[in-house]
């Protein structure tokens, strides 16, 4: 096919160059997870770069004349909104840059081609708080000075001639990548996000040049090239634990005193966009650090915190058949969660106006003091769809299999988001969304024994089917203090409160094998209360077969370490017992000093299939 391209690009053919281009990086991205050691050896630059120019995909495609200006600006909003990690920050601000210098362009010759490109390149610089040479930012300058310098000597030119130079331009910048910093000469690699960029502009040049269009890929053809490329990896671990990111909506933000604000709180910080929507990225310790600060500049949107340590773990995990991803509905002791690499999707929780990532942008601790505190009762809600998406993509891209335990289908919408973001994810590996029926330190179990049979080697359909074996059998007892915060939440009548003080009745509810949240009965008088609920487990559990036990607390770790003694005294036959603090799933309508029980009949994983 003759190129269709001559000396200028109107909307329907940068259009189409730029799909061409977005498929060659998706159809490439578990090579770029695998070469990824800088910033963060975390093994999700492929992953980014796809969510983040994927996203534009739609735009592209849609039917009608494009108008190249309209067209730009179109790109440049939803890639702000839609970027992830250094790299697709960094592509989205080139972007802007590009649509800034367009205007209202219908078309680009290759000399204002050349100028976009080159405030393109600028704005991708200014962006980071500290630029740095041998990366991505390498690479699109010398994409720019390419056409540039073309542009300047040899006036108006063929757009295929100027693409051409300026990839072989960019292609020699990637391989000196290599020589421009320690941690990719010590892993003898290419910049990942470098290496992207130059994927993005060798499809455009495909279709730029030779008139073809790069398809689509269909990713489940590579799944049996999974493993097959060996890359050394960085061995450092991320400074900070939390690659952090949200968009600042405002009228006049103050771009540099938001950078200046930022760049104390923690490192790699990218701040893009315009001066009525930003887009922030950043590595912290401490996310929420990060969503006050910027509520001070604008509305706050899109919160995300990735937790970096885990996916550094997970991407060098060379045992494991398959990933475990559960939400933060599960309640499961750190210990257990960074031994197993058990990953978690955070849900949402609304006091007021004011959000919060659950177990990431706010601990146990500062729930129930804000749920005691604060006039506004919080409302709870399932993890957004970009939350699972992302992280989907992620495991997918490093294992043949990701298995998805979410919170009961009965109490939470979040087993459909689940589905629904499993079902468009662009990674190679599978993923097996399972209902677990239960919530609270009962859907931490049953994450606890998929991890474990992932360790050992077990496969993930002898795991899928002991796991259907285990969640009728899985049981889950809380204990409330008191009925307020039920009632507060509408999920209990004034009256039963009334009923239940007025007779000193302490509620248990319990989950049922269909899913659904249901009472368990009363006990009556608040003297001896943690024994009498050890009782009252124990005499429905069935004796002498061994056991794993987790035990809840909603900020009473005295009433949790006399119920573990209790426990281990009334079933004898306890495995395992670990304790762990109450998330927000439950504690929203049970509050402060609820204790919850969780008993899972012990399988052992090894023995699974024998």
């Amino acid at each position: 096919m003759a190129n269709p391209v001559s000396t200028h690009l109107d909307g329907d053919h940068l259009a189409n160059a730029l799909i061409s281009g977005i498929h060659t990086v998706i159809a490439e991205q578990d090579f770029l997870n695998k070469i990824n050691v800088f910033p963060v050896a975390d093994g999700d630059t492929g992953t980014n770069l796809s969510l983040s120019l994927g996203a534009a995909l739609g735009v592209l495609s849609s039917p009608g004349e494009k108008h190249l200006g309209k067209l730009m600006a179109a790109i440049a909003d939803v890639m702000l909104d839609s970027s992830r990690g250094n790299s697709g920050a960094i592509i989205a601000q080139f972007f802007q840059g590009m649509s800034d210098s367009a205007g209202d362009m219908t078309r680009f010759t290759t000399v204002t081609f050349g100028k976009a490109a080159s405030m393109g390149s600028e704005y991708a610089r200014d962006a980071m708080s500290a630029p740095c040479e041998g990366t991505i930012l390498s690479v699109i300058s010398a994409f720019a000075d390419s056409i540039g310098h073309d542009v300047s000597a040899l006036g108006e030119v063929d757009f295929p001639k100027i693409i051409d130079h300026a990839l072989k331009r960019a292609e020699q910048a990637l391989f000196d990548t290599t020589e421009q910093l320690d941690v990719l000469r010590k892993a003898g690699v290419v910049d990942a996000g470098a290496k992207g960029f130059v994927l993005l502009i060798t499809g455009m040049a495909a279709y730029i040049i030779h008139g073809r269009l790069t398809p689509k890929p269909n990713l489940a053809d590579f799944i049996a090239a999974q493993g097959e490329t060996s890359i050394a990896r960085a061995d450092d671990e991320s400074e900070y634990r939390f690659c952090t990111e949200c968009i600042v909506s405002g009228v006049a933000i103050d771009r540099r005193k938001l950078r200046e604000a930022l760049s104390d709180l923690g490192n790699s910080l990218i701040l893009a966009g315009t001066k009525r929507k930003a887009k922030i990225h950043i590595h912290v310790d401490d996310p929420d650090s990060v969503f006050s600060l910027a509520r001070n500049y604008g509305v706050v949107s899109v919160e995300k915190a990735d937790d970096m340590h885990r996916q550094q773990h997970s991407s060098r995990n060379a045992v494991s058949q398959f990933a475990v991803i559960t939400d933060s509905a599960a309640d499961i002791a750190d210990d257990d969660m960074d031994r197993l690499d058990i990953h978690m999707v955070p849900c949402r929780i609304q006091f007021g106006d004011r959000g919060y990532l659950d177990k990431i942008s706010i601990t146990a601790k500062e729930f129930y003091a804000e749920l005691d505190s604060n006039a506004h009762h919080p409302t709870t809600s399932q993890p957004a769809p970009g939350d699972y998406r992302r992280q989907l993509q992620f495991l997918a891209s490093h294992f043949p299999d990701v298995l998805l335990l979410s919170v009961t289908a009965m109490a939470s919408g979040a087993l459909q988001a689940a589905q629904s973001a499993a079902e468009r994810i662009g990674g190679p590996g599978r993923v097996h969304v399972i209902d677990s029926r239960t919530a609270s330190a009962a859907q931490g179990l049953l994450a606890i024994f998929a991890a474990d049979c992932a360790k050992a080697g077990i496969g993930i359909q002898e795991t899928i089917a002991a796991l259907e074996s285990l969640i009728p059998q899985t049981r889950c007892y809380a204990l409330l203090r008191d009925l307020s915060y039920a009632v507060r939440g509408g999920r209990v009548p004034k009256s039963l409160q009334t009923i239940a003080s007025l007779f000193h009745m302490l509620p248990i509810i319990r989950t049922v094998p269909d899913g659904r949240v249901a009472s368990a009965g009363f006990l009556f008088g608040k003297h001896n209360r943690v024994r009498r609920f050890s009782r009252f487990v124990s005499r429905r559990t069935l004796a002498g077969q061994p056991l794993n036990v987790a035990v809840g607390h909603a900020l009473c770790p005295d009433d949790a370490a006399l119920l573990e003694r209790h426990l281990r005294d009334d079933l004898p036959s306890i495995h395992s017992l670990t304790v762990t603090d109450m998330g927000a799933a439950l504690g929203v309508h049970c509050g402060r000093g609820t204790l919850v029980v969780a008993i899972q009949p012990r399988i052992v994983p090894c023995e699974i299939g024998a």
